[in-house]
């Protein structure tokens, strides 16, 4: 039995033009009577729709998305092709992501909780570096990080900004997270740390009126926050899915072995 599609797609050109290609060869349905959501973007488009399917679907499992890479890098989309597109979904290998949920607290006593595939990362917004206590489930870690930032990546987001930011790869299904610096220049030879997935993060920012920080989780950003504190929600199940032999495990493994 086919699967009933939906199609959504973000708004560059080639988007566009990609959606209503396939609208033109494929019945689709709107997404809340879908089987599956074909996604046709960016990784940028990706995240968006993964956050907005955990929005819609707050108590458990969203709809399984298949990306389809109209964008620049597409880690997290598999090829964009018009041909059996039914075929390809229906032989769909899945993999199942559990976000970063962030509450951040800004100078203001306002509480704000977004959710993060690749990672959460806290930013300095001024000249000045960014002054960060680092206490991990409860126990103070590090007194007075000193850096132009830090981040917590998941396993699918170890490869983006984590990586720039020089920390570790971690294959899927290892139960960890990566506590990467960003720049720090106290303890300057401190590289960060991999953690068990179920810890719980807490940055408390110091002096967070000279020193102001922001906090974003992928692409949602709170400013001049005083404390942010970040664990892994695994009551959330999302649902990639990937051409076989292409899946998102094996592109992670590849990445470590790629030299440029």
């Amino acid at each position: 039995m086919n699967k009933k599609i939906a199609i959504i797609s973000s708004d560059t050109e080639d988007a566009q033009k990609a959606a209503y290609e396939l609208c033109e060869l494929y019945d689709t349905v709107p997404e809340d009577e879908a089987d599956v959501i074909v996604a046709l973007g960016g990784d940028g488009f990706m995240l968006q729709t993964l956050r907005d399917t955990i929005l819609k679907n707050g108590s458990g499992q969203g709809t399984p998305i298949f990306g389809m890479n109209r964008g620049t890098v597409g880690f997290l989309m598999n090829e964009y092709r018009t041909q059996d597109l039914l075929t390809r979904l229906q032989q769909a290998e899945p993999q199942c992501l559990h976000p970063l949920k962030m509450t951040a607290t800004d100078t203001s006593g306002q509480v704000h909780e977004h959710y993060a595939i690749n990672e959460v990362s806290l930013l300095r917004e001024t000249r000045q570096a960014a002054k960060i206590q680092v206490s991990v489930d409860g126990k103070v870690r590090l007194d007075e990080l000193v850096a132009d930032g830090v981040l917590v990546a998941t396993p699918a987001g170890s490869t983006a900004y984590n990586l720039s930011a020089h920390g570790p790869i971690i294959p899927l299904g290892t139960g960890l997270l990566a506590l990467t610096p960003i720049s720090a220049f106290r303890p300057r030879r401190w590289r960060g740390a991999l953690l068990p997935h179920q810890a719980r993060v807490t940055f408390s920012i110091l002096d967070a009126k000279k020193r102001p920080v922001s906090a974003v989780a992928d692409q949602a950003e709170v400013r001049d926050v005083t404390s942010v504190c970040i664990e892994e929600d695994r009551s959330k199940n999302l649902n990639v899915l990937f051409d076989p032999g292409h899946d998102l495990a094996e592109r992670i493994l590849l990445e470590q072995f790629i030299a440029n």
